[in-house]
């Protein structure tokens, strides 16, 4: 739109406001506005479109019958998230709480809508409640779920619980879907308050019964791509297999660096290679990150694709990899033995932990071993002898290496960075997909000293090129919210814990501090568990505003350009810098796409964390309906109105809902994060160690649940023996 344009549609707003704004106004529907204000029949969508924009402005609102008029209260916009109990909340941008909509106010909104809500009246002692005026835009075209089939036509149970209604599917649109096929299916028409959503039948995922259904579902409610474009593929297959001379010519050439890869036992794409050695007085220490940007170039196929996937998505029975096999498994990975383009960022570091001076250099490398963080923590941890001896040769660089990593931890802790030391869980299925064991991943030795080496790569990286002044993506985590952090320090002093300055800003050494006094008390994993969901989401950034948990104030993502797009982005333009070839023109353009590059990485991060946390949860309830019955000791990990969830040793979570607590009537007192029996006054507060029983499980609502057990119920590790005897 020119600027004479811009003023022209300026111009006309303000007609239909003030029109709006006259006392002897009549709240009218787009017809009628259309005949008074004369638009000939060929210009109301652009009548549309002004009325939107003023809605979208809050300057004027409509009716639930169509009818427009001056906004009684100010309109504002946001995301609708749908409650499977009915009713919802709007997101707003910029808002700290979100506004409840009763579900006699959601007027026909469906979850993820875009949707323009007013303000309730207020009631005392309540959070601010709205009501929806209108939908501006809807936020699920596809969705997955379970067809049922009927005579003459079929409809879909949805798999999400936040999409209240079932769809129905026109006979000639099932594509031959029968009773219980998973399918995907396209909204075509979004129903009225009295009438369903109808769709059309895109794609069948497979029989719920078939192995591998359930996680396909999930993949496909988060639209997770799996196959890639023809052309995509293509271009792929072109790849060299080796490293060709040409792409040597000007590298240094680091073969001769005795240097390894440590990753886990499974990994195939091996994107981070370390090397070590220490003069007496400094450590020199090689981080060699595979050089992906040589094999993909920018705004190809391949790199389109790249930045549409955003990351690898870790599922616990598939790898959806962020680029094709033939790179991420071949010439990109860091193979033991072969010739490998690298970007390497070379460090000497003091006894202190101090990068004395670096340098970040394009190389070709070759990898002695391909080690694995079990056998690198049997060399050091367990003193290994047959281990020892088979990597002889290496095992000088890796005690160098924990003496190394040992300092640089020892140096972030004394910062303040914060080390939530959760466990991740380990799931084994069988060849059916079935989970038959399900245990905590604890990190060891090896893990940490890979961990402390990226760490502190990537703050090299960082910190770098955040002083050459050139645009750049940045790993970025803000400082918690001083409310939420004034309600952590009221909890934590009923267990006889402080923290200093919460009201204004918290320094992440208070955190560590407190993370440090309550190790090995029985409230630990509680008030670990609160704290960290008292912190915000990091986030990936063109402004360099600090890593708030590493208390970190540069830090980047450099290490894995094969799973992560940020690291992809970030290497060509460290290249770019290193080749001389950052002109104002290559300036222009990166100020140009990397606030769309750090938006989208950041969105499909979160996309495929949600997955990965849905296929844990949908396979911890399938492992969990096989011990129904069986008893176990846990700890409360969390309590709200509905009740208890408690945490098993395993990683496995449940809920012991209050209607299940029969011995009393319970209330939940939110200040103290207990509940309490009216009639007994017994309680039961957060890091609480319980016995519980497993009452059910459901792999549809991901859901188990468990109730509480008597102290003389035999544990569900003897049961087990017992059965199998």
């Amino acid at each position: 739109m020119t600027e004479n344009e811009q003023k022209i549609y300026e111009k006309r707003k303000k007609v239909i406001y003030d029109l709006m704004c006259d006392k002897t106004y009549v709240p009218m529907k787009e017809k009628e506005l259309a005949v008074i204000l004369q638009v000939a029949k060929e210009d109301r969508p652009v009548l549309r479109r002004l009325l939107e924009d003023l809605m979208l402005e809050g300057r004027i609102e409509v009716s639930r019958h169509g009818k427009y008029r001056k906004a009684q209260s100010k309109a504002l916009m946001g995301t609708f998230l749908a409650h499977p109990k009915g009713f919802g909340f709007v997101e707003i941008e910029g808002r700290e709480e979100d506004i409840f909509i009763p579900e006699t106010e959601i007027h026909g909104a469906l979850h993820k809508d875009t949707v323009q809500i007013t303000l309730l009246p207020e009631q005392s002692g309540k959070r601010a409640e709205g009501t929806v005026i209108r939908i501006l835009e809807r936020g699920i075209r596809e969705l997955v779920g379970t067809f049922q089939q009927s005579r003459n036509y079929g409809f879909v149970v949805p798999d999400n619980q936040r999409f209240l209604y079932d769809i129905f599917i026109p006979k000639e649109y099932t594509r031959g879907a029968v009773s219980g096929h998973k399918v995907l299916i396209e909204l075509t028409d979004y129903g009225t308050e009295g009438r369903n959503p109808e769709g059309r039948v895109k794609e069948i995922i497979g029989h719920i019964n078939d192995p591998g259904t359930d996680i396909l579902s999930i993949v496909y409610s988060h639209e997770l791509p799996l196959e890639y474009p023809e052309k995509v593929i293509h271009q792929a297959e072109r790849t060299p297999d080796a490293v060709l001379e040409s792409d040597r010519a000007g590298r240094l050439d680091l073969r001769d660096w005795q240097m390894v890869t440590i990753d886990g036992e499974d990994s195939k794409d091996l994107d981070d290679a370390v090397s070590l050695t220490f003069d007496g007085t400094l450590y020199h220490l090689g981080v060699h990150i595979a050089d992906v940007s040589n094999y993909v170039q920018e705004n190809s196929a391949l790199d389109r694709e790249a930045l549409r996937r955003g990351t690898s998505v870790y599922l616990v029975d598939r790898v959806i990899p962020m680029l094709p096999h033939k790179l991420s498994n071949g010439i990109c990975s860091l193979n033991q033995g072969e010739d490998r383009l690298a970007l390497s960022c070379l460090m000497d570091i003091d006894e202190n932990g101090n990068v004395i001076s670096h340098r970040i250099a394009e190389t070709v490398i070759c990898v002695d071993r391909r080690m694995t963080y079990t056998g690198v923590a049997k060399i050091l941890a367990n003193q290994d002898e047959d281990i020892r001896q088979e990597y002889e040769p290496l095992v000088p660089m890796f005690e160098q290496m924990e003496r190394l990593s040992g300092i640089l931890r020892k140096k972030r802790k004394k910062r303040g960075s914060i080390d939530f030391d959760f466990p991740e869980t380990k799931m084994l299925l069988d060849e059916k997909g079935i989970p038959v064991e399900i245990k905590p991943y604890e990190r060891n030795v090896a893990t940490k000293m890979i961990e402390d080496f990226m760490l502190i790569a990537n703050e090299t990286v960082a910190e770098d090129f955040f002083w050459q002044e050139v645009p750049f993506v940045y790993r970025s985590h803000e400082n918690p919210d001083p409310e939420k952090m004034q309600k952590l320090a009221v909890f934590i002093s009923n267990f006889g814990y402080g923290m200093k300055a919460v009201r204004d800003e918290v320094h992440p050494k208070e955190i560590q501090k407190l993370l440090t006094r309550i190790e090995g008390s029985p409230e630990e994993t509680m008030i670990a568990r609160l704290t960290l969901r008292s912190m915000k989401q990091a986030k990936y950034t063109t402004e360099c505003t600090g890593h708030f948990g590493l208390a970190a104030k540069y830090y980047c993502h450099f290490t894995s350009p094969i799973r992560r797009y940020p690291d992809l982005q970030i290497h060509r333009i460290i290249k770019d810098v290193l080749r001389g070839r950052m002109t104002q023109e290559r300036l222009a353009h990166y100020e140009a796409i990397l606030p769309g590059v750090a938006q989208q990485s950041s969105k499909t991060e979160r996309a495929a964390e949600e997955a990965e946390r849905e296929v844990e949860k949908l396979k911890k309830a399938e492992y969990m309906q096989g011990h129904i019955g069986a008893v176990y000791d846990g700890v409360i990990s969390g309590i709200t109105g509905y009740g208890l969830y408690v945490e098993l040793p395993s990683t496995v979570e449940g809920m012991v809902h209050v209607s299940n607590m029969v011995d009393d009537h319970y209330y939940y007192r939110e200040d103290s994060y207990d509940m309490v029996g009216m009639r007994t006054g017994k309680s039961y507060t957060l890091g609480q160690k319980v016995k519980i029983r497993v009452l059910d499980a459901d792999r549809e609502t991901r859901t188990i649940d468990f109730v509480l057990a008597g102290e003389d119920e035999e544990d569900g590790e003897r049961i087990k023996e017992a059965d199998s005897e």
